[in-house]
């Protein structure tokens, strides 16, 4: 993998990390958290679709890394709805 694709990945994961931050309705942080949420988030929308025996929906492979865009916000919004159940309430930033 080189530094490129890395970059790209962790732009998805933070995008898909933000993305399913907004659809739970818990802010955790800035863009490292919501990185790690979006990564955290591909692993358990995997884990989910592959018990379900469910296909998935959209792939963005970068290299040889697949990055399901779909169960990657599904597993990020039970992620960080998890999150913010057991952390401390956070209000978004004003804009």
């Amino acid at each position: 993998m080189t530094l490129v694709e890395l970059l790209i990945l962790l732009l998805i994961a933070g995008a898909v990390g933000i993305l399913g931050q907004m659809v739970s309705g818990f802010y955790l942080g800035g863009l490292l958290i919501s990185i790690l949420v979006g990564f955290f988030g591909a692993l358990i929308g995997m884990q989910l679709a592959n018990a379900l025996n469910l296909p998935e929906v959209l792939v963005i492979t970068v290299g040889d890394t697949a990055f399901p865009i779909v169960w990657s916000i599904i597993g990020a919004a039970i992620f960080a709805l998890f999150a913010g159940l057991l952390l401390p309430r956070r209000s978004p930033p004003v804009v």
